[in-house]
């Protein structure tokens, strides 16, 4: 009896044994699979926003990450990246988009610089000589129908663009629309040599098909951005491969108006950041950490 009872026991040891260890690997393949594999960019409707987002997008796919793209203006990018609904931001543009970085700050964070060197303001084209600072327009509103063109109303140039009407006391109203809207007013009008006063910034073919110039000033307006990438907060811990890739990002501002340009003519998207990769292995070699 007493040999029975001590292989009842030997067996049920073993059972209990046999269910800890497929607890545990249970439990290790949870802890496997918690890595996030889904990296989730917001997209704003600028033409530069496109090159490194696809360029980052198709760098992670090789690293085995899927990447969603989710389009989005500039508020909605950011309240998305504090709620963590979105990952990353690949194209904000510091001072300009500071007030929401301070407002989320304890949600997102800039992890590195693309680029240092986003010239952005006021624009108008060099035909009209006699305009080359915002305190030249001051008296001369009626001369542009009193309108600056802007961008759409979530954005930070729409924003700041509202300080500079306050500040200058212009006689002008903020016309805001898409980048898109804004460049086909602007291009209407500069087919005709008519004065028009438009948002503009580099990247951007605006400055390869056109002959411009941004206005000056002396109130600060528009200091020379420099172009970040932003995610939430949790990426460094849920994905720490892809975070480690995103914080080594950057790109001259010159392959990123290359890249606008051959998107412009046709070129797709993709096959188009997929040329810089292959034309740029030891950047990315560089950014990978090898």
């Amino acid at each position: 009896m007493k040999k029975f009872l001590f292989l009842v026991m030997l067996a049920l040891l073993a059972t209990v044994l046999v269910a800890c260890g497929s607890d545990n690997e249970e439990a290790n393949g949870e802890s496997e699979e918690a890595e996030q594999k889904t990296i989730t960019f917001g997209v704003t409707p600028w033409t530069s926003t496109v090159p490194p987002t696809k360029v980052a997008g198709l760098i992670l796919k090789d690293m085995g990450y899927e990447i969603v793209e989710t389009s989005a203006d500039a508020g909605s990018v950011y309240t998305g990246l504090s709620r963590g609904d979105l990952d990353v931001f690949m194209d904000a543009w510091v001072p300009i988009h500071q007030t929401y970085l301070d407002k989320y700050e304890d949600n997102i964070s800039s992890i590195s610089v693309s680029y240092p060197d986003g010239e952005t303001g006021w624009t108008v084209p060099a035909y009209m000589e006699d305009i080359n600072t915002l305190e030249d327009l001051k008296g001369s509103e009626d001369e542009f129908g009193n309108k600056f063109y802007g961008i759409e109303a979530g954005a930070g140039a729409t924003l700041e663009s509202n300080e500079i009407l306050e500040a200058y006391e212009f006689d002008m109203t903020q016309v805001n629309s898409s980048e898109g809207g804004m460049m086909a007013q602007a291009q209407k009008m500069m087919a005709d040599e008519e004065p028009v006063v438009f948002y503009g910034w580099r990247p951007h073919t605006m400055f390869n098909k056109f002959d411009l110039k941004v206005l000056t000033n002396d109130k600060g307006f528009f200091e020379t951005s420099s172009v970040e990438v932003i995610t939430n907060n949790e990426l460094e811990e849920n994905a720490p491969e892809a975070y480690e890739f995103l914080s080594n990002w950057s790109i001259s501002i010159d392959d990123v108006e290359d890249m606008i340009v051959k998107i412009e003519d046709g070129g797709d998207p993709e096959e188009v950041a997929q040329e810089w990769i292959d034309n740029n292995q030891d950047k990315v070699d560089e950014m990978l950490g090898k």
